[in-house]
């Protein structure tokens, strides 16, 4: 407990889903949250779920496509917090269409919330970080849609290939300054903004996941902490996968019997 004690984190996109438990996880923690979202409502909600369990956060809605959105994120931070040490930038969207039905539009907002929000909002992030000469920790949540192929992500795979190269080249230019930069990947999560996904999809994912159950939202927000707390000091330019393993195994589903063996 207490990990975070006397940090203050900004979670983009921080009322739902990972973001979620991000958020509470790193208000347990110590640390004073901004809970940013698109909707005022659901970041509110989160807020008060944090302030009941005797945490400390703010509820800031803003358009994180827009630069008067991110400033005004940063600008609600720094009004109610004095300072920002970490961020995590969670906020995306997750098109999934097939390659030859994905329009200019779907194209676009996958750009501008999944790539661009969080290239600008790392960027607002270091500049507070530099001035306030005491380092940081940048956390960017990518996919392991960014590992593999994956039908109909064409374009959400694409957004999050960017953020991790992205993460890299990051890391290295603000290494200097005490700022470390370092990427999540979450496999298929299970959360609490996800239920219309049927569950049968969990069977198909637990055939293929060497630890035998389904990543759930706490996982990312565990590996998040980790990567802000004090033991990863010297963890920057790192790519985590969080998925029980699937991505890192050749976990094809064959019926092997003694008929397959060479004779």
């Amino acid at each position: 407990m207490n990990r975070l004690e006397g940090q203050a984190a900004l979670i983009a996109g921080g009322s739902k889903g990972i973001g979620y438990a991000i958020s509470t996880t790193f208000a347990r923690e110590g640390a004073a949250v901004a809970v940013v979202g698109s909707n005022q409502e659901a970041a509110q909600k989160t807020v008060q779920e944090i302030l009941d369990c005797g945490g400390r956060a703010i509820a800031v809605a803003a358009d994180l496509t827009s630069e008067e959105g991110r400033a005004h994120a940063l600008a609600q931070t720094l009004e109610a917090f004095g300072k920002l040490d970490i961020i995590v930038n969670n906020a995306g969207w997750g098109c999934k269409k097939p390659l030859i039905e994905t329009d200019m539009a779907s194209f676009d907002r996958s750009i501008a919330l999944n790539l661009k929000a969080t290239y600008f909002m790392t960027q607002l992030a270091a500049k507070q970080m530099i001035q306030q000469g005491h380092g940081g920790r940048i956390i960017n949540i990518s996919s392991t849609g960014a590992l593999q192929g994956e039908r109909n992500s064409s374009i959400y795979a694409a957004t999050k290939a960017g953020i991790m190269a992205f993460s890299r080249a990051a890391a290295l230019e603000l290494g200097c300054n005490g700022i470390t930069v370092n990427c999540v990947l979450p496999g298929f999560t299970r959360t609490n903004n996800n239920g219309h996904v049927p569950h049968e999809i969990d069977e198909s994912f637990i055939a293929i996941t060497p630890t035998g159950r389904v990543t759930v939202a706490q996982d990312i927000a565990n590996a998040c902490l980790f990567l802000a707390g004090p033991e990863a000091a010297q963890i920057s330019a790192q790519c985590l996968a969080v998925d029980g393993g699937f991505s890192g195994t050749r976990a094809v589903q064959v019926a092997w019997t003694s008929s397959m063996e060479r004779k």
